[in-house]
């Protein structure tokens, strides 16, 4: 009985080697020559290989790609893509042109360095031919190392960087099957890829905002960002040392309540901490896993999650779609690029989930869950809600225990009160101001009128 064909990245990458269709060049800045050693490595890289450059010094990239941009960058990723591809082109097209499927690698990265203080992330792309003398086709990848050790993250680039180039020419069947093959050997945990781009006739049919969805709902990303103006960028891009207002949520129905909570935090944020940062910035935030049916957890079909994407980008404001439902975790993402304070703008049924959930994933359960959060320079502006809506909503929620005061048929974060013991430490983060009762501006202009 034959053995099964081995599908690892050694083989991967000897498979291309062997193949007298393909062939290419690959340039490399930061995080070694990963990729371009495993050809070297596994045997027969003349078959493949045309040329490997690493331009670490900063004069010298300015001198092949152009001055300019920012080394680890979209813009500087496209220029290497574009010049290398010229390059490979125009000196071997008329000698190898008609039987060879041709292909660049590039990828520009910013591994950890020696104290762990930087944002360890890069940009990949990848320009090939599906035909000798086709059109060619780009996919451009962000990702983010997640491995702790520079060592480490040089590993992950290279054998991602493998299976990209071998995905791209035997995993074309879907989005699904591509994402799939690119994390062979790699595990969620060793990188993730928060932002695809694609164009050209290999990647035809696919939907930018189905890929990205998948990206959180696959597990290959912690968050994307869907910005409201419908161009997408990076999460370490659209954060990077913003004042920031998260609205998490279901957001079943969407009305333009919803948008008051973001538009009437940022209105309270303190001057000093718009002062100190590149400027406000409000953003709704969906949990592919809290939007689930049925089984905690289970993520919502992309078609529903898309959904609110758009209800809620219609409001005027970005969304960030998080695999996580958890505060704490979408905070921790979050600080990742900011170091300012954090304010999340909620409903009540909101905050009451936060005290709600079993946080089974913590040692420390509630306890843990809260200074996780709280810790991180975390504030909970939290809104009012009807009566009747809050009464409707705790019934649903089968929630036992809470008790609520109205005040001219309102219900606010200061006359809700969880059972005993946990209604001590609720009110001590009200007095503490980690949990704020939020008034509407429309309340405090009516009440002033």
């Amino acid at each position: 009985m034959a053995e099964p064909e081995k599908n690892d990245v050694h083989h991967k990458a000897l498979s291309l080697n062997l193949d007298p269709t393909k062939f290419g060049s690959f340039a490399e800045i930061g995080a070694g020559q990963e990729v371009a050693r495993w050809f070297l490595t596994v045997g027969g890289a003349s078959g493949t290989v045309a040329k490997t450059i690493s331009a670490y010094d900063k004069e010298v990239s300015d001198d092949l790609y152009g001055a300019g941009t920012r080394y680890v960058s979209k813009p500087r990723l496209e220029a290497m893509l574009e010049s290398e591809w010229k390059q490979l082109i125009a000196q071997l097209q008329a000698t190898r042109g008609a039987n060879t499927r041709f292909f660049s690698f590039v990828d520009t990265i910013s591994a950890r360095n020696f104290a762990g203080t930087n944002d360890q992330h890069g940009w990949v792309g990848l320009r090939l031919q599906q035909q000798p003398g086709g059109p060619p086709s780009d996919i451009v990848l962000h990702i983010n190392l997640m491995d702790p050790t520079n060592l480490q993250q040089q590993e992950a680039v290279g054998i991602l960087g493998v299976n990209l180039i071998h995905a791209a020419y035997h995993a074309l069947g879907s989005p699904e099957e591509f994402l799939s093959s690119i994390f062979e050997e790699l595990g969620t945990d060793r990188i993730e890829i928060d932002l695809l781009e694609w164009n050209g006739p290999a990647f035809k049919g696919w939907n930018r905002d189905e890929v990205h969805a998948h990206l959180v709902a696959g597990g290959y990303a912690e968050a994307v960002a869907f910005p409201a103006d419908d161009q997408l960028v990076p999460p370490n891009e659209i954060l990077y040392k913003r004042a920031l207002v998260l609205a998490p949520g279901r957001f079943d129905t969407v009305s333009e309540l919803h948008a008051d909570l973001i538009e009437d935090t940022l209105a309270q944020l303190p001057e000093e901490e718009i002062k100190e940062s590149k400027g406000g910035l409000g953003l709704f935030c969906l949990s592919v896993a809290g939007l689930g049916p049925g089984t905690p957890g289970k993520p919502a079909p992309i078609e529903e999650i898309l959904q609110h994407i758009e209800d809620l980008r219609q409001l005027g404001h970005g969304v960030m779609l998080f695999r996580a439902k958890e505060l704490y975790k979408m905070s921790a993402f979050a600080n990742r690029y900011t170091k300012l304070r954090i304010h999340f703008a909620v409903g009540l049924t909101v905050e009451v989930r936060v005290f709600e959930d079993t946080y089974h994933d913590l040692p420390g359960t509630l306890l843990e869950a809260l200074s996780r959060l709280f810790t991180q320079n975390v504030r909970l502006f939290v809104y009012p809600m009807p009566v009747e809506e809050m009464r409707r909503r705790a019934e649903a929620a089968k929630l036992t225990g809470w008790t609520w005061n109205e005040t001219d048929g309102m219900v606010t974060a200061n006359n809700l009160h969880p059972s005993e013991p946990l209604n001590s430490l609720y009110q001590y983060l009200l007095r503490s101001e980690f949990i704020v009762a939020a008034v509407p501006r429309k309340a405090l202009s009516t009440s002033g009128s």
